[in-house]
């Protein structure tokens, strides 16, 4: 994640996101964007994106009713997105907002980007000792689990211990398809970890 990427966190009261799904190579994508920021990047049904966004407070609509500011989020994740399944970028600069997550949550994705760079991966062990939670490996499994911002914030970098793909909200192939696409843009003898 570059430093150009803003991310925020906050829960405003009265807030809209409209909710989109976007045909990818991994299957579709439930997008949702406030008028600033892309809120949500999900696998699974546009209904449970949409209630997910409701019982953190976030009102939705669907696309028809998104207002321009909208679009223009929901836009963009779209183009950033389509690039980075085809190989032509290795980080998302569109805004994002983690108020769908919990306080750690937001924390232990928030870190995805400087801690596993694009083409390399690691352990949830390795990341819970990085956020200063040494014992909490499954809790980072289960707020990974939870990233409301899934491809985008590269939760699909993080493995086993022994190196096993484990879990991912849009399955073990989709988890496959990405680490191999950031596998390929690597310099040959280049390590993974």
């Amino acid at each position: 994640m570059r430093t150009s990427t803003r991310i925020t966190g906050g829960r405003p009261v009265a807030v809209t996101a409209a909710v989109a799904v976007h045909t990818t190579p991994l299957g579709p994508l439930v997008l949702a964007a406030t008028d600033e920021a892309l809120v949500l990047c999900c696998f699974g049904p546009p209904e449970a994106a949409a209630e997910r966004a409701r019982r953190a407070g976030t009102h939705t609509v669907d696309e028809e009713e998104a207002t321009a500011a909208q679009r223009r989020v929901l836009d963009e994740a779209r183009a950033q997105l389509d690039t980075y399944l085809s190989g032509g970028r290795r980080d998302f600069t569109v805004p994002m907002d983690l108020r769908l997550a919990t306080p750690f949550s937001r924390r232990t994705v928030s870190a995805l980007g400087e801690f596993v760079p694009y083409g390399r991966t690691a352990t949830y062990a390795r990341l819970a000792e990085a956020l200063d939670r040494p014992r909490a490996a499954r809790a980072v499994g289960t707020a990974l689990g939870a990233n409301p911002l899934c491809v985008v914030l590269p939760c699909h970098r993080i493995v086993g211990s022994t190196g096993g793909l484990n879990g991912y909200a849009g399955g073990l192939e989709a988890k496959r398809f990405l680490l191999d696409l950031e596998a390929a843009a690597l310099p040959a003898g280049l390590p993974s970890r």
